[in-house]
């Protein structure tokens, strides 16, 4: 196959990749948080928009999965990473160059800059051909390296770069230096001086003292005195710096499109697992899901808030693992229980492991099976918003008319505790009214509520409740199950806890 890109089978999938934002639902989900961690290190390659745009082919998320799998190999990563420092200080040579004011040195700038491509480039060959790949995406890249480096243009820039390396190294020149003169003229093998100098007083170095002197910094480049024999010595060695301005020149466009774009989306695949590493440390799982389009039978083992554990595996806190499945008829998760219990951390997990599952990345938990869908709609609540002179329960229904309008059977629908503000009896009716229109639709979803009536709508709504711990029931487990709705919140053991039920108010009052 013909290499394009290691992200994208074909290139143009990710033809405006540069161009995408981040989705509405990703700040609802706290994917913006694990966006952020991600790329944090990895700035210069401005990898966050890869994060936004999902993949909607099962075929094109298998060979992304399978560049995840090659990269389980750390012999293979630790290539990837010396590769990248290698363009890396490259590009860094580049800027340094173009920030210089004289010819030759912005020239020989440019020439170490191309030298250390060239390394790198063979060097990456070299030590691909040693590792087993396994992927579409690498053994492809590896051929198109392959045919790359040993191509004739590629093979004329390396033997032109070391040439004049090696012509500029051979350079010898002196420097006569009376008042306010300098003259530069050709080597005739004079004495170094300053090695005669260093030598004749060596015997008088002690152990060096403390330098009270100011230090003045000193700036990168040269100054124009330098610049000045620069040129003095470009008049002495004519061919070798003529040489050094054509090729300049002739190779302003050296850089390969493939392999500098190569470089670029690789970082993608590093970053996200180099971000998994610090879970999978603490004991955490990540497994590459099974994904369908045509069954909304799905199942994860051991899933947790990827968001959530960051965060506690920081703090040295423990991360309670959730399993999840749906089969048959069941679509919609239907989570009630106690206030603080993991509720909306379950909402959170389940459109997490869909969403990163669409980008063809490991999700947590030990085996998952999930389900490519079209879209994804999340309401949690916001902030009233003065400027659109509606309430909150306008608001609500508002969007979530939105979402029913454009959602279709395939998508994936988030509702987290809406119709708050509302009363019992009206919180019921609209619930009843929405959840009947999402089961006529067939999407998959998680709802958070505290109405039980939800919780067995139907056959394809699934009660999930949050437990507590049976002796205190003031204590969270963060566990959820799969049982009928209870009704239970707990306020009384929260009460007691607190010191404000009516006997502990009353006692307080009459002291």
């Amino acid at each position: 196959m013909a290499f394009h890109s290691i992200l994208f089978e074909e290139l143009e999938t990710g033809g405006s990749v540069d161009s995408q934002e981040a989705p509405e639902f990703l700040k609802d989900l706290n994917l913006d948080q694990v966006v952020h961690a991600i790329t944090e290190d990895w700035k210069d390659y401005d990898l966050a928009p890869f994060f936004y745009l999902r993949l909607n082919d099962l075929d094109a998320i298998s060979y992304r999965q399978e560049v995840m799998r090659d990269l389980e190999d750390v012999r293979l990563v630790d290539v990837i990473k010396s590769f990248s420092a290698q363009m890396r200080t490259m590009r860094e040579r580049l800027k340094q160059a173009k920030d210089l004011y004289f010819k030759y040195a912005i020239e020989r700038g440019f020439l170490g800059a191309v030298e250390i491509y060239c390394h790198g480039v063979e060097r990456l060959l070299q030590q691909l051909s040693e590792l087993n790949l396994g992927s579409r995406g690498l053994r492809a890249f590896h051929e198109y390296l392959t045919d790359y480096a040993t191509c004739a243009s590629f093979r004329n820039l390396v033997s032109e770069t070391e040439k004049l390396r090696l012509g500029l190294s051979s350079i010898r020149y002196c420097l006569l230096l009376k008042d306010d003169s300098i003259t530069v003229r050709h080597y005739e093998g004079e004495s170094d001086y300053s090695a005669t100098v260093e030598e004749t007083f060596s015997k008088f170095r002690r152990e060096p003292a403390t330098d009270y002197q100011l230090k003045v910094p000193i700036r990168d480049g040269m100054n124009h005195i330098q610049a000045e024999i620069l040129d003095g010595v470009a008049l002495l060695y004519p061919d070798v710096f003529r040489a050094l301005d054509e090729f300049s020149a002739g190779h302003a466009d050296y850089l390969d499109e493939t392999i500098s774009r190569f470089d670029r989306e690789i970082q993608f695949y590093v970053a996200y697992l180099t971000y998994v590493e610090k879970f999978r440390r603490a004991g955490l799982s990540f497994c590459l899901p099974e994904l369908s389009q045509t069954s909304k039978e799905i199942q994860d083992r051991d899933a947790f808030d990827i968001a959530l554990a960051d965060k506690l595996v920081r703090e040295g806190a423990t991360v309670v693992r959730n399993d999840l499945f749906l089969g048959g008829p069941e679509r919609v998760f239907v989570v009630s229980g106690p206030n603080q219990g993991g509720k909306t951390t379950f909402a959170r997990m389940f459109g997490q492991l869909h969403y990163l599952a669409s980008l063809g990345c490991p999700v947590p938990g030990k085996q998952a099976r999930l389900f490519l869908y079209d879209r994804l709609f999340a309401h949690f609540e916001r902030e009233e918003t003065i400027a659109n002179l509606r309430g909150k329960l306008h608001d609500d229904l508002v969007r979530i008319r939105q979402i029913l309008d454009n959602a279709t059977p395939n998508s994936i629908v988030i509702m987290n505790e809406i119709f708050s503000s509302t009363t019992l009896q009206d919180a019921v009716y609209l619930s009843k009214k929405v959840m009947a229109k999402i089961c006529e639709l067939d999407v998959l979803g998680v709802w958070v509520t505290f109405l039980d009536e939800l919780a067995s709508f139907n056959e394809k709504t699934v009660s999930v409740v949050s437990t507590v711990d049976p002796d205190n029931p003031a204590v969270r487990t963060y566990t959820l199950e799969r049982r009928p709705a209870d009704g239970l919140a707990y306020a009384h053991a929260i009460a007691e806890k607190h010191r404000v039920t009516y006997s502990w108010l009353k006692e307080r009052i009459e002291i």
